[in-house]
């Protein structure tokens, strides 16, 4: 058990006795025991990050200084790989195969920070557009001050960093408020970051519930919140931080689509949606759960889809021959158990699974791939997040009708286009209004910025355009 928290590079005793037993989704045993923050633990980490940000040396370091000391991060996260694979995989029910794919997957999201940080305008002169006028501009791009990063519980290594390598790079103070489900490896986080030779108050890792992190996002010591989690929590996170004019950045839900084209190797999209639409259990913002199949084609689809999830194998996520794990807590199964009975009472066909969980797994938060076919946009699952491994599949007639559909969302986060000719799968992906459009499966890069359109979300994370989000902008005017 672990009865401190982590505050300003610190574990310390917290304020109160709240401890949170983390629960194995599998089987429901305990696997430890954490403190629970609570609002007067906030306070401190709050005032250990203002105090740090104010008076401390991190924000007037050196741009190189601080990019060395992540990439110590990074190097003290790669030599434990394997220990935190294993944790997220016990905590969260993530199958093993996908906590060990993540990890190379997180030492190119830091070094694409990295690489974006070396290359930074962090102060640049600016040339006068009329060479008579007296005086030369000078742009810097300073730190916003005290960063609020709430994190989800689906993947949070990758969540966490891709909010505090940015945010400490340039130049912020963080207070990281993390999920309970995941106290355990977030925890492990901490101490590297504290084996990192961070300076007293820069950052604090505190496990608590939303009625604290709500108190984190009002604190009139907070400067700017970085969430990633629902669209309902980010609009409440906005409508907070709008009152307040609190920077914010919200990565949120998504419905992604991904359009089969009639020309598209078949083979090729099902083997690749098996990850693209399945990864994670499901419990993905980018998963492509709404497959978009040409009627003449649309039963070939349907058919290929069911055989493949019918192939996946259900179960313990520590077994290696696992590929669906369970659901992370039992609220989670009962709601995507709940929306599979919806489909059912909207007519949707079911292909294969069902709202019974698998047989044998009754233990465990599991809940049965299941594949809906003959649905229509109208339908709730085909446009609420149902965040677990249920897939639809839509006809559509044309192109244009394709890529109405694809769009016909509230959410813009991903998406796919599938096609044997890449010139015009880019086509149609330059029609779609998301923030991440893959073709032929390929993976979502860590250089270009990741974000979503419309009620996916503000702003944008990862490489340059991720770093940018945590600057603000000074221009100082020098006469000659």
């Amino acid at each position: 058990m672990n009865d401190k928290l982590f505050i300003g590079g610190e574990w310390t005793t917290p304020s109160g006795t709240a401890r949170l037993d983390i629960v194995s989704p599998h089987d429901q045993t305990v696997l430890g025991r954490v403190a629970q923050a609570l609002p007067a633990d906030i306070d401190r980490a709050v005032a250990a990050a203002r105090a740090a940000f104010d008076a401390g040396p991190w924000p007037r370091t050196a741009p190189e200084e601080r990019i060395a000391v992540l990439r110590r991060v990074n190097a003290l996260r790669e030599a434990r790989a394997e220990e935190i694979a294993e944790l997220i995989s016990a905590e969260n029910g993530s199958a093993l195969w996908f906590t060990r794919a993540g990890q190379p997957g997180l030492t190119r999201q830091a070094v694409a920070f990295l690489k974006a940080a070396e290359a930074f305008g962090w102060e640049e002169t600016l040339t006068p557009s009329d060479p008579s006028v007296p005086f030369r501009s000078i742009v810097r791009r300073e730190p916003i001050g005290v960063v609020a990063a709430i994190i989800p519980w689906n993947s949070p290594f990758s969540a966490a960093l891709a909010k505090v390598i940015p945010a400490l790079l340039a130049g912020n103070t963080v207070v990281l408020k993390v999920s309970p489900e995941n106290s355990l490896s977030m925890n492990l986080l901490a101490d590297l970051l504290s084996e990192a030779g961070l300076p007293s108050g820069v950052i604090s890792v505190l496990p608590a519930d939303r009625e604290t992190s709500e108190y984190l996002v009002k604190h009139p010591g907070v400067d700017k919140i970085a969430f990633t989690g629902s669209t309902a929590a980010g609009r409440r996170i906005a409508s907070l931080a709008g009152a307040r004019l609190k920077r914010v950045s919200l990565e949120l839900g998504g419905k992604s689509a991904a359009v089969i084209l009639p020309d598209a190797v078949l083979e090729d999209v099902f083997a690749g949606l098996k990850f693209g639409s399945l990864l994670n259990n499901g419990e993905a913002c980018i998963a492509q759960t709404r497959i978009l199949a040409p009627r003449g084609r649309y039963d070939e689809v349907v058919a290929g889809l069911k055989e493949m999830m019918e192939s996946l194998v259900v179960g313990d996520p520590a077994d290696e021959k696992t590929f669906i794990g369970p659901m992370v807590r039992p609220g989670q199964q009962r709601r995507v158990r709940d929306y599979i009975e919806i489909g059912l009472a909207e007519g949707a066909r079911l292909v294969t699974g069902g709202p019974e969980i698998p047989a044998g797994l009754d233990k465990g938060n599991y809940v049965t791939p299941t594949l809906f076919a003959d649905v229509d946009s109208t339908m709730r699952i085909a446009r609420e997040e149902l965040f677990g491994p249920v897939l639809v599949v839509l006809p559509y007639d044309d192109e244009d009708d394709a890529v109405r559909i694809a769009n016909d969302s509230e959410y813009g986060l991903s998406g796919g286009v599938w096609s044997a000719d890449e010139e015009h799968a880019l086509a149609v992906a330059r029609r779609m209004r998301t923030g991440t459009v893959t073709i032929n499966g390929a993976p979502i890069g860590f250089d270009g910025p990741f974000g979503g359109f419309k009620a996916s979300g503000v702003g944008r994370e990862y490489g340059a355009a991720g770093l940018a989000q945590y600057v603000e902008l000074k221009t100082v005017t020098v006469g000659s």
